[in-house]
């Protein structure tokens, strides 16, 4: 490819570890792996991270493959520059549009940055409660049992719109089953330790999306 003259936009493998750590470090500050179900869980985390980052500015699999399905059929002239690895806008052929590329952008890190937000402030009052050793029903936690959790499929979310692929988005269905069925093993532990405080909690508090309207 580079040898047609192809502006060939792939390759830069200190982008795909700068960002991969970047990531993991943001979300090893607010979620902390404690056992072995928790590690394994993040490694897929990590997985995806890596597949992402590989695909954004490694080496466009998903493009290959497209391309290999497609053919002449793929609607980008010049599949191989940056902008035309956006599935989204080169499909609604609109790939080479500023004003689309930075729409894309200003929501999907909107979306990484709220996810961030939600997984800190979730952190400190679980953080406190813990020392405390009580259970912590108030602030974020008065509109959704598991914030860090949702804060983390909010940023997995916000990737995929900034740079979706077939890979990650064959992984995300996976990642969020993985942290829902996490979620759910340490509520029974929850359960264990508070009883009747945490069922009451429970039952009038949704596990990841606050019910709109209602504080």
């Amino acid at each position: 490819m580079h040898g047609e003259g192809i502006g060939y936009a792939y390759g830069f493998w200190g982008a795909v570890v700068f960002n991969i750590v970047l990531f993991l470090v943001f979300a090893l500050t607010f979620l902390v792996p404690k056992g072995k179900v928790e590690w394994r869980t993040f490694g897929m985390f990590t997985a995806f991270l890596v597949a992402l980052f590989t695909e954004m500015f490694g080496i466009p699999l998903t493009i290959y493959i497209l391309i290999s399905i497609m053919g002449k059929g793929y609607p980008a002239a010049n599949p191989f520059s940056h902008p035309a690895g956006h599935l989204l806008l080169t499909f609604f052929g609109i790939e080479q549009s500023r004003l689309a590329f930075m729409l894309n952008h200003l929501i999907s890190n909107g979306m990484i940055f709220a996810g961030f937000y939600i997984m800190s402030i979730g952190w400190k009052k679980i953080y406190a409660g813990a020392k405390e050793k009580k259970l912590v029903t108030d602030a974020i936690y008065s509109r959704i049992r598991h914030p860090q959790y949702s804060g983390l499929f909010l940023i997995t979310i916000g990737l995929l719109v900034q740079w979706p692929t077939i890979i990650t988005l064959a992984m995300e269905p996976f990642l969020l089953v993985a942290y829902y069925r996490l979620a759910m093993r340490e509520e029974k532990d929850m359960e264990k330790t508070f009883g009747e405080e945490w069922r009451r909690y429970r039952a009038r508090t949704p596990a990841f999306i606050p019910r709109i309207g209602k504080k």
